[in-house]
């Protein structure tokens, strides 16, 4: 400070200066209604003690006006994971008495355009003056993206992979493909063959690495993956060509991709589960229709979404962490899995 400046009480733009942050970052702080995160907290109480700054009366009125609106940028397909995820945001938002400003992005955000197209969403969220911002993306990389703003707003990121400059949730994909296999391999089969998701998104790497660790720790034979992209055509065109005398179970990397399978293989005369058992992953409500009724690992994605709304919200009213959520996926036994005992095809 200069010597004119020495000579005035300090203002809350001294504070800020010496903070390294803006005089509306210092009032947010003082008065509790905006985001202020824990680094910056400590940042201002510092500069307030070394400058011995003293809050006035008028400084005192300031309020820093809430939205009571959250932006959603969402990544990929609308397929049930990703629209289960907005339900629970949509459910926990409307009792919290907040809106959604929802942008989604179906392109992979590795795409050459995908950047400027994020930045200008992001940009929208940060012109409406949101409090806060949900990530729902299972793409790596998305992090990078995110770099521009989660100084300014607080970030919860819903992804397989953790960040450390927001806090995140996500249900185990990993955990669900242990409990797949092991169920599979638990019944006594020893050629699992698993339907892989499309590569890059978290799901798909998390739950082939999973099919791959349980077979070796039961001491079996991984097979060659084919790929889909989780839709039923993509389970159907593998379900045509794969060769049935390879496997005697399969693990599909989601229900739609298990269906399309069930489909392609019941015209080749071979049907679950006396031919061959499956296993999907999401539980979506329709599983349990399919013929034969589809065991599967059930994703809590609506309570995903609660949880990714009770965190933000958690973030803005108080500005400190919140530890990651990992929800834990459980097995849904039903009609489509049995027994191996050696019968039926060669």
């Amino acid at each position: 400070m200069s010597t004119q400046d020495q000579a005035r009480p300090p203002k809350m733009a001294d504070v800020g200066r010496l903070a390294g942050v803006s005089a509306q970052t210092v009032s947010r702080y003082f008065t509790g209604t905006g985001y202020v995160g824990a680094d910056t907290r400590a940042r201002i109480e510092a500069a307030i003690a070394e400058l011995d700054y003293q809050l006035n009366q008028s400084a005192r009125s300031l309020r820093v006006n809430s939205t009571r609106t959250i932006g959603v940028l969402t990544t990929g397909p609308s397929l049930y994971g990703s629209w289960s995820v907005l339900s629970g945001l949509n459910q926990a938002a409307a009792a919290a008495g907040y809106s959604l400003l929802t942008v989604q992005l179906e392109a992979d955000p590795s795409g050459s355009d995908t950047p400027e197209w994020m930045h200008r969403a992001l940009d929208r969220f940060l012109s409406a003056r949101v409090d806060g911002i949900i990530v729902s993306s299972s793409h790596f990389g998305i992090e990078d993206l995110l770099e521009r703003v989660w100084e300014r707003v607080p970030v919860v990121l819903l992804s397989g992979r953790s960040w450390p400059n927001a806090d995140s949730a996500t249900v185990d994909s990993y955990e669900a493909g242990l409990l797949a296999v092991r169920h599979l391999t638990g019944l006594g089969h020893t050629r699992v063959l698993h339907l892989a998701g499309p590569e890059g998104p978290n799901e798909s790497f998390e739950r082939e690495r999973a099919y791959r660790d349980a077979l070796a720790a039961a001491d079996l034979p991984v097979l060659p993956a084919p790929r889909g992209d989780w839709s039923a055509q993509s389970g159907w065109e593998i379900g045509t060509t794969v060769d049935p005398t390879t496997f005697t179970a399969v693990f599909a990397g989601n229900d739609q991709m298990a269906l399309g399978f069930m489909s392609a293989l019941r015209a080749r005369g071979l049907a679950a589960p006396g031919d061959y058992s499956i296993v999907g992953v999401d539980d979506m409500p329709d599983a349990r229709f399919f013929s034969p009724a589809l065991t599967s690992v059930q994703m809590d994605f609506v309570g995903l979404g609660r949880a990714g709304l009770e965190m933000i919200l958690h973030r803005v009213r108080s500005g400190e962490r919140v530890a990651r959520r990992v929800i834990r996926p459980t097995l849904v036994v039903r009609d489509s899995t049995r027994a191996w005992v050696g019968a039926g095809r060669a």
